[in-house]
């Protein structure tokens, strides 16, 4: 297919080998690239129930036909392995420069197995493939790593990296990405860390990607830049605050997690919220590869220096756990940067901890919801497996059991939720249930249709239809992130813009319901690895302070999620029995076979 170079790079650790694999035709028309490509690639090539961080897991880095060309936000790319948090498929996306350069170097992707004798590095230079020592890198931070392998292989380099957590083989750890950005969560850098691979470093290359028509990409990718410009979220909220705009208006719905989401609403969360930010610590404006958005901002907090905080860090260190010094969030979420830790699986697994302390079940006096005093040093503890850091580095899930109390463990399968409390958002809610890679607000977003009315405002506690809505949003996002393309340029363009993306880069005709059906077919096809790696419909459920305790206060007061009603439905349109597993029929109509 035009737009993709047909090939990945598969890298034997054990070995110390390399070799070029060609993509078969049939598997880029069923799942282009991206997300899909490594689901179909981890589906067939994994072992059944392997253990996550047994050196037969995979480690598969890919991007798609958009990156490299002028499509907007064409700067990310994807992993996908089997999590150690989850025990499922997990798939992930980043950004920044390191896939465009990876396909420049002639590979759409990069397939690991195995592990090293001692710690390595990969290196890619201009297609050529080595494996470096790396035991004087192992134990430094991320940005120390970051600094010490331009020294090494110059400053034209982009590299993924792990830091002390991802080498501590931490169920928190994340793969970060030039030292700032992530592929944050699952306990993916546990993955990589049991390789004994300390980094993957990438730089020349200078393949271009062959496209059909330049002329009519150039026509849609106007049209799609001057779209971008006239819409409110692209055009202005998140180049201004990037996504912390969402700290008040999550909070003035009722919806904001406070203290292990036990309220969903707090005065306070003024003080960390994006305007804040914006006013206090923001130093620059940055964005990804091919970004006209620039959500990204490089920010001074006291003595330290960094990127972000993100939504999600303000809230997981912050609010959720009680804390409203705006300097003490950001510097921890500096810290997880360096560490390699996931800044949600951080928060939620603290105020796990800090709740099971104030239920007295854990003896600790320090770890009080509002301690910010602790916030800190907690993230080192927990990087380097120290005291209760070690427990609270297991995921809540994990860390409630050892205390008998799984009620206080805001997960779902095993994925610690993020900063849109369920019961303030029903379709929301589902979409948390059936994500296939544990609780996560992106795998549906149905957020952007109860909250933000893009493009059609719903209401957000109704249960008619949200089934429905979820199906379809959950195949649009596996097509987006298989294409690849930012989340967030969908707030502005729709599949109508990828489809004609797709024709003038590939030559193939493509419409809409040609690319919710290849992300149909993706989403079932993690349904089922997950089924025969154990988990089904007992793993679609939700922590039951969301089923049965409501809000006491606030807009969205009384509130609960009426979660079987919906999950009934929600199997129905999938085209899965009451069990939730695909049907034989399904399956014949999207061609999964040979599982």
């Amino acid at each position: 297919m035009k737009g993709l170079n047909g090939k990945i790079l598969e890298v034997d650790l054990n070995h110390e080998k390399s070799n070029i694999v060609a993509i078969p035709e049939e598997i880029t028309l069923d799942y282009i690239g991206g997300r899909g490509l490594g689901v179909k690639l981890l589906t067939e090539r994994l072992p059944f129930k392997t253990d996550p961080l047994n050196p037969i897991n995979l480690l598969i880095f890919s991007t798609g036909p958009f990156g490299g060309t002028t499509v907007p936000t064409n700067g990310r790319f994807s992993l996908v392995t089997k999590s150690p948090l989850t025990n499922g498929i997990f798939y992930s996306n980043s950004g920044g420069s390191f896939g465009i350069v990876m396909k420049r170097c002639g590979y759409d992707g990069i397939l690991i197995q195995g592990a090293l004798k001692e710690p390595g590095y990969l290196l890619i230079d201009d297609g050529n493939v080595s494996i470096k020592g790396a035991s004087k890198l192992w134990g430094y931070d991320t940005e120390k790593t970051l600094d010490e392998l331009k020294k090494i292989e110059g400053k034209n380099t982009n590299s993924l990296m792990i830091g002390p957590a991802g080498e501590n083989l931490i169920n928190i750890a994340a793969i970060m990405n030039d030292a700032a950005r992530a592929f944050g969560r699952g306990g993916v850098g546990a993955v990589m860390g049991s390789k004994n691979l300390k980094a993957i470093v990438v730089k020349g290359g200078n393949i271009k990607v062959e496209i059909n028509d330049r002329e009519l990409l150039k026509k849609y990718v106007k049209v799609a830049q001057d779209k971008i410009k006239v819409v409110p979220i692209t055009r202005s909220s998140l180049p201004m605050f990037g996504t912390s705009a969402l700290v008040n208006v999550i909070n003035i719905l009722g919806m904001l997690p406070i203290n292990n989401f036990q309220k969903g609403f707090d005065e306070r969360v003024t003080q960390v919220s994006g305007e804040e930010i914006n006013r206090k610590l923001t130093q620059e404006h940055e964005g990804c590869y091919a970004c006209p958005i620039r959500c990204g901002r490089l920010t001074k907090a006291g003595d330290m220096k960094g990127k972000g905080p993100e939504y999600e860090s303000v809230w997981a260190l912050g609010p959720n756990l009680g804390i409203y010094d705006l300097i003490t969030v950001t510097q921890a979420n500096y810290l997880c940067n360096k560490y390699g830790i996931d800044t949600i699986s951080c928060g939620g697994s603290i105020a796990c901890a800090m709740e099971l302390q104030e239920k007295g079940l854990l003896t600790d006096s320090s770890l009080k919801f509002g301690n910010d005093s602790i916030l800190k040093e907690l993230v080192k503890k927990i990087a380097l497996k120290e005291g209760i850091g070690a427990q609270i580095g297991e995921g809540s899930r994990i860390l409630s059991k050892n205390y008998n109390s799984e009620e206080f463990a805001i997960h779902v399968k095993g994925l610690e939720l993020p900063a849109y409390d369920p019961r303030g958002a029903i379709g929301h809610a589902l979409g948390y249930a059936t994500s296939n890679r544990g609780g996560c607000h992106l795998t549906g977003y149905m957020a952007s249709l109860e909250i933000f009315a893009a493009p059609k405002k719903i209401d957000r506690f109704t249960v008619a239809g949200k089934p429905d809505l979820l199906v379809l949003k959950q195949n649009q996002k596996a097509i987006e992130d298989s294409l690849v393309i930012c989340a967030f340029a969908g707030w502005a363009l729709g599949l109508d813009y990828y489809a004609r993306f797709m024709k003038a880069i590939s030559g193939i005709e493509y419409d809409v319901m040609k690319l919710l059906e290849i992300g149909e077919r993706i989403y079932n096809l993690e349904r089922i690895f997950n089924i025969r790696e154990g988990l089904g419909k007992k793993d679609d459920n939700l922590p039951p302070r969301f089923t049965k305790v409501p809000f006491k206060d606030g807009i969205s007061k009384g509130h609960v999620v009426p979660l079987e009603k919906m999950l009934e439905q929600y199997y129905y349109v999938r085209g899965w029995d009451k069990d939730g597993v695909p049907k034989p029929e399904l399956l014949k109509k999207l061609g999964i076979k040979h599982i």
